[in-house]
């Protein structure tokens, strides 16, 4: 039986993932992984990595990222799109350790051998979306109601 995907380069960006066989809506795809690192380890190793417009960093929980440059596998490479066929969805340890989480990037409907994998990644940045950040963190998907920018907007606190 063929692998399940394929790393090669993509139209949307750099590497990409692409699926080899039929891949079922709702099934798991692969796991994000790489090595566990904090907040702060991650803003002292990566400090200025807000103006690449690139990471391979995962936000897991309010303790832990997913640092996919170090010991990272193929979930690394997923693309962004704006009508994304996967999502990444964080699995919470049922005990509470924080260390056990996990990110699972799962189908959100049947993908075709051949079609790249995507999701979207969700990024909200704690400073102002200017235009020059849009444009350092712009999306290539191509998709028809694409926002042309991988920044999602911030959740405003709803104050009753």
């Amino acid at each position: 039986m063929p692998a399940r995907f394929q790393v090669r380069r993509s139209a949307i960006h750099g590497n990409g993932v692409f699926a080899r066989r039929a891949l079922a809506g709702g099934s798991r795809v692969l796991e994000y992984k790489g090595r566990l690192i904090t907040h702060a380890e991650a803003n002292a190793l990566y400090e200025g990595s807000i103006e690449q417009g690139h990471t391979f960093l995962f936000d897991l929980n309010e303790h832990y990222i997913i640092d996919g440059n170090q010991g990272g596998n193929s979930a690394r490479w997923i693309n962004h799109s704006c009508a994304p066929n996967c999502r990444a969805e964080v699995h919470v340890d049922q005990d509470g350790d924080a260390l056990r989480d996990r990110v699972i990037i799962e189908a959100l409907r049947d993908i075709a051998p051949g079609e790249e994998l995507t999701y979207n990644y969700g990024i909200v940045l704690d400073v102002p979306h200017t235009p020059r950040l849009k444009r350092l963190w712009a999306c290539r998907c191509g998709a028809a109601q694409c926002t042309g920018t991988l920044l999602q907007p911030r959740r405003r606190v709803r104050r009753v």
